[in-house]
């Protein structure tokens, strides 16, 4: 029943809808929904999963997004809306969910290997070959490809229904706190003994052990795929206590600031460049300057990421500069980045056959020697296996939506009605933009980040037509004002002063 890990990694993956349903039994609805999504991340197996026919793997991201939209419907007697208010939204959305089934039907032929051709003969010879080819799609792989979809934006249709107010939010980022506390404890047992949690629990290691591995000792991986991810679920970690520290009073400060540098250690023993220089510029920001600021900062990153594509195929990036530049500081790590500037360059080149919806699943979308069906590429950031997938239609779809909360929160917060935003919901914005920059080098995107960028969605709209109701209620006033005769010209809440009134 499973493709990989022990019995124990089975009865984990089975035994979670029991988890779930508890939960939603227990707590309140809000909280019920945020562990539901977080726990499983944090504990559950990786790589383990439960293969059927035509759905997606059952996983630990499928299982528990199923299982919260489940108990959602059943245990809460909630319907969540699957549509976005905004018509951008809606687009983006139905982009996402069809494309993969256009690549689908877009790449049915098979790609084969070491074939030379004489005249009408075709030769190839088995002996000269690292794989035979490539299969192409099934047709009934779009019906897989389109459940995976929505498999995938579940958290985010639950988290736009049931997080999208200030309260709910709070909520988020106490979770994120309580779990850094949570996972502290292994953290630091893995960076002393070395990553062993997942093999004895779950019967093997989830990743390349020797990535385990850095500067003279090991960096955690618990049960995530990679020291990577559990070093930027430290960063959210600590953003969440920074935003959780700035909205406390004074009494309470000093204690909770204790909270952030205990986070920061946390970030630190990751032994990961990335996160440490995420948590050292983004921490003090969320600590010092205003919301406002936040929301201009998020939106700013996050439409960065979204035009990297077309900077970084038009040759804007400077990758060559950037390479020489952290030479001077790490030759290794140079080199490193310069391979994986060359593998995009590939990729790019070889999506260049089919730009719109990409090259599918089943790896079609690598690079390969023709000759001997030798991989010739690697690739680790998720813009560039988005577009290798399913095209820049894919991609513009899939980051769309992971935007689209940012940009609108900070569209409708510039408005001269907009009520003021809580420190809670700008922290937050802040975390899911780092997170879109960290999908540039890294695959770093979880069902977690989902929820977080429906729940600022979900705020997103009730900001817009709280915003409304107040210039609606404003011009109401004034035209009151008009027909009695008398013209407003006092500040903005301001008392009425007693008088006559002619009615004209």
């Amino acid at each position: 029943m499973i493709e990989i890990g022990n019995t124990f990694a089975l009865l984990a993956l089975l035994g979670w809808p029991v988890v779930a349903i508890v939960l939603f039994r227990t707590l309140p609805p809000e909280r019920a929904l945020i562990w539901s999504i977080l726990l499983p991340y944090m504990f559950l197996p990786q790589l383990s999963a439960i293969d059927l026919p035509i759905v997606p793997a059952l996983n630990k991201e499928t299982i528990p997004n199923l299982m919260a939209y489940g108990a959602t419907l059943f245990v809460l007697g909630r319907t969540p809306g699957f549509l976005p208010a905004g018509w951008a939204g809606r687009v983006l959305l139905v982009l996402f969910i069809i494309s993969p089934a256009i690549t689908v039907f877009n790449n049915l032929d098979p790609i084969q290997f070491g074939v030379d051709r004489f005249g009408t003969m075709r030769l190839v010879d088995p002996n000269a070959l690292e794989i035979w080819g490539l299969p192409g799609l099934r047709i009934y792989d779009s019906v897989s490809a389109l459940a995976q979809q929505v498999f995938l934006m579940l958290p985010f249709f639950l988290a736009r229904e049931l997080l999208r107010s200030e309260g709910a939010i709070r909520e988020i980022l106490v979770a994120l706190v309580i779990a850094g506390g949570i996972y502290a404890l292994p953290m630091l047992w893995e960076v002393r003994f070395s990553p062993q949690l997942h093999t004895r629990l779950y019967g093997f290691f989830q990743h390349d052990f020797a990535q385990a591995m850095r500067n003279g000792g090991f960096r955690p991986f618990v049960f995530m795929p990679h020291g990577l991810w559990v070093a930027f679920f430290a960063f959210m970690c600590t953003m969440a206590a920074a935003a959780w520290a700035r909205g406390s009073d004074k009494a309470d400060m000093g204690k909770r600031l204790l909270v952030v540098g205990f986070m920061f250690g946390l970030v630190v023993i990751c032994k990961s460049m990335g996160a440490l220089v995420f948590t050292l510029v983004f921490v003090p920001i969320v600590l010092v300057f205003q919301p406002r600021l936040h929301l201009w900062l998020a939106a700013v990153l996050v439409s960065l990421v979204m035009i990297y594509p077309m900077l970084r195929g038009s040759g804007i990036v400077p990758t060559e500069a950037l390479v020489e530049w952290i030479e001077g500081f790490n030759e290794e790590r140079a080199q490193s980045l310069e391979y994986r500037f060359t593998n995009e360059d590939r990729i790019l080149a070889h999506v260049e056959d089919k730009p719109f919806f990409g090259w599918g699943g089943w790896g079609r979308f690598m690079v390969y020697d023709p000759a001997t069906g030798e991989s010739q590429s690697i690739v680790d950031g998720q813009w560039i296996i988005t577009i290798g997938h399913y095209g820049w239609l894919g991609y513009v779809a899939m980051f769309g939506l992971l935007a689209l909360p940012v940009l609108s929160l900070w569209w409708q917060a510039r408005k001269p009605d907009a009520p003021p935003v809580p420190i809670t919901v700008s922290a937050l914005s802040l975390i899911l933009a780092v997170n879109m920059v960290d999908l540039l080098p890294n695959a770093t995107l979880i069902p977690f980040t989902w929820l977080i960028a429906g729940a600022l969605l979900g705020y997103g709209e009730d900001l817009r037509a709280r915003t409304l109701e107040i210039r609606l209620a404003r011009l109401r006033e004034r035209h009151a004002h008009v027909a009695l005769g008398t013209i407003d010209n006092r500040p903005r809440g301001a008392p009425v002063a007693p008088g006559r009134r002619t009615v004209l």
